[in-house]
């Protein structure tokens, strides 16, 4: 992340495996609570929204330690998979490659879980600003809804890519389990958030 932004995508898109769809959906969440970060800046101190002012200050403040953590979590993702790397790389004869292999896969599902996880927090502050928000930048929050919604399914696919190989098909489906219960309880939230406010500029529900 001390690259620029041009950067960090000229890496996603070469052949290198990192960044990959996890660093991916973590920025596009960072994205996200960013946008709600603005939202709450765009109301904060408005006579309108006066009845709201202490919590638009506890979303300013929960949005930037959201989006710290976000940025955090791209950086952890990539290392994360290096040790998979390398246990890829161990000959199939050897005895130790399966321990070592399926060690390296339930590390390697840690930071798209701690993604999914802190997506979670971020929707509940879309759904808040939904109703608290400026409406003179309510399109934004459908915005911020839209994003996360996404980033919670793209980080889901790197759990999954993870659990279909591991051996330990219990830990695997468990893991499984409550990574789409995440994933839904975000995508359930953005897209209510998401419907109302299209409805309300004259748009169409997608």
């Amino acid at each position: 992340m001390d690259k620029d932004i041009d950067i960090f995508l000229e890496n996603l898109a070469s052949s290198s495996p990192t960044p990959g769809g996890g660093g991916a959906s973590s920025l596009v969440g960072a994205a996200g609570v960013a946008l709600c970060s603005m939202v709450a800046n765009l109301t904060t101190g408005k006579k309108k929204y006066a009845q709201y002012q202490q919590d638009i200050e506890v979303i300013l403040e929960r949005a930037e330690e959201l989006r710290a953590k976000l940025i955090g979590l791209i950086d952890e993702d990539a290392k994360a998979f290096e040790p998979l790397a390398k246990a890829y790389s161990i000959p199939k004869d050897n005895p130790g490659r399966d321990l070592i292999l399926e060690d390296a896969l339930r590390k390697a599902s840690e930071s798209p879980y701690a993604i999914l996880e802190t997506l979670d927090s971020c929707a509940d502050l879309v759904v808040e600003l939904g109703t608290k928000g400026s409406k003179l930048a309510i399109s934004d929050v459908g915005c911020a809804a839209s994003m996360i919604a996404a980033a919670a399914k793209g980080a889901v696919m790197n759990i999954y890519i993870n659990t279909k190989l591991m051996n330990d098909r219990e830990y695997a489906d468990d893991l499984n389990d409550r990574s789409i219960e995440i994933v839904r309880r975000i995508v359930a939230r953005c897209d209510d958030v998401y419907d109302i406010i299209s409805e309300s500029l004259g748009g169409v529900p997608v």
